[in-house]
């Protein structure tokens, strides 16, 4: 059973260790979780790369330039160098991946490399971003994050990013966003998904989202991929079983969400795992707990199926 992940931070660990003199193969590195051999093992068909740029130590004046760099490290050593990884450049793509293909969707997490510069968003979707989260954790020009005290929502230039993103059929994730943008994006995105978020009804953290925020995301047709994170998933937890992530999935069917589930792991941007799911080829031991629960076509839609019938196009 193949799977749809729809967000991993190879970008930045493969940037870091670029800055760092030290060169990471892609292919079978360890250090990268969601290397080629791992996609592969965990029968990943689709693979979302974000660019994240770390505010707390990128001076503002370096960011466009590290999220640039970072878009080339895509193009580079993700699809460049691999046959087997195909570029999702539009999303009829991923439609016609051949069955030993993997597609590979660049996106945005954060738009502080941009500024105040919404051209610099269209060169980013020149470069295949189909995905874009407003901020991180903290507050930038377009938004408040989950973590940002004051908790405000969307900035004028946060709403015109959203309806470019409409207008480009370019996914707007909700994930970091504070609880007012998060309502914000709702009311202007076209195309809203929580591309790495769990609920918070069981667990409360602010990463998570509360149940009317699911509601609202259910009730659009939006996707909600769930991060398997242990923080995420188990308050105080730095470890989890799939048990601890069946309770979400649990949490989100009985709100009427069977249809808009799937994962978005986090790997690589993350500190701790779930019990035997080390990395993405951990997604073959998932899927079989999970079909140990729910029904076959329940897992096919939770895995892959969900997310493909909601994307644009």
């Amino acid at each position: 059973m193949k799977v749809i992940d729809t967000h991993c931070d190879a970008l930045l660990k493969l940037q870091t260790a670029r800055l760092g003199q030290k060169q990471l193969d892609f292919r079978n590195a360890p250090e990268i979780e969601t290397n080629l051999q791992r996609l592969e093992a965990g029968n990943v068909a689709v693979q979302f790369f974000a660019i994240f740029v770390d505010t707390e130590n990128v001076a503002t004046t370096d960011q466009w330039k590290y999220a640039q760099e970072q878009a080339a490290i895509f193009h580079e050593e993700i699809v460049g160098k691999n046959e087997k990884v195909r570029f999702i450049r539009n999303w009829k793509d991923i439609r016609s991946l051949a069955p030993d293909e993997i597609g590979a969707v660049l996106t945005l997490e954060g738009a502080e490399a941009i500024g105040n510069d919404l051209e610099k968003l269209k060169t980013l979707y020149q470069m295949g971003v189909k995905s874009v989260g407003l901020t991180w954790n903290p507050a930038n020009l377009c938004a408040d994050g989950a973590e940002e005290p004051r908790g405000a929502g969307l900035t004028r230039l946060g709403k015109e990013a959203v309806q470019l993103n409409n207008a480009n059929e370019v996914l707007t994730d909700v994930s970091h966003l504070s609880v007012q943008a998060f309502w914000d994006v709702m009311e202007l995105a076209d195309y809203p998904i929580a591309s790495h978020s769990n609920a918070r009804a069981i667990c409360d953290h602010p990463r998570n989202l509360y149940d009317d925020q699911l509601k609202a995301l259910i009730d659009k047709k939006a996707p909600i991929h769930f991060a398997l994170y242990p923080v995420f998933l188990k308050k105080g937890a730095e470890t989890a079983t799939v048990a601890d992530l069946l309770e979400h999935i649990d949490h989100v069917c009985a709100l009427g969400g069977e249809k808009n589930i799937g994962f978005g792991s986090d790997f690589d941007g993350i500190r701790s795992y779930i019990d035997h799911i080390p990395d993405a080829s951990g997604y073959t031991y998932l899927l079989n707990e999970l079909q140990k629960h729910y029904s076959e076509e329940q897992v096919k839609g939770f895995a892959y199926q969900n997310i493909m019938n909601m994307l644009p196009g």
